[in-house]
């Protein structure tokens, strides 16, 4: 057996890589740099922990929230590796002890911010100590393109020169191809493989609806489902705190979180997800991040993400386990409207401006998608697939009809008043409504004016929104909401091109959803079984004060229940039990199974 193998066995107790994972490991044991884009749940971590192990000596993690740092070394420790993190949370003299023993060669793997890292005596420690391998996770961090730039990030380019001969492996779930090539350029000036695995998580199902009632469409979406967890994300602090507290009311187990409330307060409600089952959490994008809860079984956002890079970043906490997992939107034109103003009101160039507005565009054509959704978010990617049999879309194919002459009706109303004002504007106008801007501006006397009484106001804004879904108009950058009309949009002018557009993106929202799929199992796994090895499992994770996955996986224990391990040498054989799992815990879960078999 390869030491890699037998690391990958005797420490992670697996038989086998997954897709991707021995290919990166082969790159940074051979002393190369490379970047390595996988989807979340595709175990990245294990891409630079084998190495780092194999390799012998210490290897730096470099990666972005103290509780990212704590359950991966948390997780480590249970498998019998010695890993450590210094971070703020805590005190010097902790640290000073945790670091004597990283000095003396004790420690395997340091897990570090890179704010911390990046300092002068540190990178001088670091450099007597000596370093094997560096890891940079999270590393989409580092590019002002990436969907969580953090400008602490942008420091670890000087790790190349810090570090010379020092193999670097930076890993992420999220970067298009923009990005890459910016973390490249960055981390290391050019020199670098790139493994970027598919981006598809066929598990996940896609649904976008149009936004009437947020928290109606939330209790809709949430029945049937008492005992998942979840997480809904929401724009703000107050919606956070107002959809947990709606939540509650309704008999559901759910928490706010976000960066306004206190270390502690966060802390208790990030603790109380990952330890328990049924609860949801309702966060802004503070909460997130180095979330590896692997039966996350949705994510709802009740207000529009900032581009599809985060919105796939988001759904990707849902079923990291592999089974069935919703991924459920809710959206308005005002969400759209509001997203661009934060764009225009955020630090940086012009260039990263515009760039923002475009991802923007994307994700509002991903909401307005008349094919498969999955075909549309994975396109942005640069991958190409048939349709998903997995999305609204496809379960429920999407009618498109010709709305030609009422698009033309809209680009004259904005042509007509100087492609200078908004959504709501030219809608009144079209319904012959004129307000006293308008009148005064002669808006009234446009041969537009009222042209469009023989539609709804509500079939006009989602024909607003379908055409800029789709490039025909264009919704001011500079902050105002004023719309104009693209090129595409002058060749339907023109006649010489076609709109077609999605009816269903017109009807009420507030529709009952689907169920989310059940999770089947194998019948001859015992249910009351994996139950009781559930609330163990859960027992031993409170004891420790980690997550419950990192005792062992929910695949692990449907291993369990099904093989019911009757000693060691069984136990041993099972997915997921490493030399140390199998000391720490064999005879705990061996002794619930043999009282399930006495039950029995």
């Amino acid at each position: 057996m390869s030491s890699k193998h037998a690391v990958l066995k005797d420490v992670f107790g697996f038989d086998d890589f997954r897709p991707g994972q021995e290919r990166i490991v082969d790159i940074l044991l051979a002393d190369r740099n490379v970047l390595a884009v996988m989807p979340t749940g595709a175990g990245k971590s294990l891409c630079y922990q084998v190495p780092a192990l194999v390799k012998g000596g210490l290897a730096v993690v470099v990666s972005p929230l103290v509780a990212l740092m704590q359950d991966q070394v948390a997780a480590l420790k249970l498998a019998g590796v010695a890993a450590e993190t210094i971070n703020s949370s805590a005190g010097r003299e902790e640290n000073v002890a945790i670091w004597r023993r990283v000095a003396s060669g004790q420690v395997r793997i340091l897990y570090l911010a890179p704010e911390r890292l990046m300092t002068g005596r540190m990178i001088a420690a670091l450099q007597k100590t000596g370093v094997s391998l560096i890891a940079i996770d999270e590393a989409h961090c580092i590019s002002q393109w990436g969907a969580s730039f953090r400008p602490e990030y942008d420091m670890l380019q000087e790790l190349r020169t810090a570090f010379p001969g020092v193999p670097i492996g930076a890993v992420t779930a999220t970067a298009d191809e923009a990005t890459r090539r910016d973390i490249v350029e960055k981390l290391f000036a050019g020199d670098a493989e790139q493994y970027v695995a598919g981006f598809d998580r066929p598990n996940i199902s896609l649904t976008v609806e149009p936004k009437a009632n947020t928290k109606k469409q939330l209790l809709a979406f949430l029945e049937g489902r008492p005992s998942q967890s979840g997480i809904v994300y929401a724009l703000s602090r107050k919606s956070s705190e107002e959809l947990a507290a709606f939540l509650s009311d309704n008999g559901y187990r759910a928490v706010p979180y976000h960066a306004g409330l206190s270390p502690e307060q966060r802390s208790d409600a990030q603790n109380l997800f990952m330890t328990e089952t049924g609860v949801i959490v309702c966060a802004t994008i503070a909460f997130g991040m180095g979330i590896d809860k692997p039966d996350v079984r949705f994510v709802f956002h009740a207000d529009l993400p900032g581009s599809l890079d985060a919105y796939y970043q988001e759904i990707g906490r849902a079923g990291r386990d592999g089974m069935p997992a919703d991924a459920h939107m809710v959206f308005g034109l005002q969400d759209i409207s509001m997203r661009r103003r934060f764009i225009d009101g955020e630090n940086g160039d012009e260039e990263r401006r515009r760039r923002e507005h475009k991802r923007l565009d994307s994700l509002v054509a991903y909401c307005e998608a008349p094919e498969c959704r999955r075909q549309s978010l994975l396109s942005y990617f640069g991958e190409t697939t048939g349709p998903c049999g997995n999305c609204d879309v496809c379960i429920n194919p999407a009618e498109t009809v010709d709305g030609g002459e009422d698009a033309r009706k809209i680009l004259l109303a904005a042509q007509m008043t100087g492609e200078r004002f908004g959504a709501t504007h030219l809608v009144d106008l079209l319904l012959g409504k004129a307000n006293p801007k308008a009148q005064s501006l002669g808006h009234d006397r446009l041969p537009v004016f009222a042209a469009g009484r023989n539609q709804p106001r509500n079939v006009w804004q989602s024909l607003v929104r379908q055409l800029v879904g789709g490039g025909y108009l264009v919704i001011d950058v500079a902050g105002y909401g004023g719309i104009s009309i693209s090129p595409k949009g002058h060749d339907l002018l023109e006649r010489k091109c076609e709109f077609r557009y999605r009816p269903d993106m017109i009807r009420p929202a507030g529709r009952k959803a689907r169920s989310g799929a059940a999770i089947e199992l194998d019948a001859d796994v015992p249910q009351a079984l994996l139950e009781r090895l559930k609330a163990r499992r859960t027992v031993l994770a409170r004891e420790r004060s980690v997550p419950a996955y990192v005792i062992f996986s929910d695949k692990t224990l449907i291993d369990m229940a099904k093989r019911q391990p009757a000693n060691h040498a069984d136990f041993a054989e099972l997915h997921g039990v490493g030399a140390s799992k199998l000391e720490k815990f064999a005879d705990t879960f061996l002794e619930e199974v043999r009282l399930h078999r006495e039950s029995a």
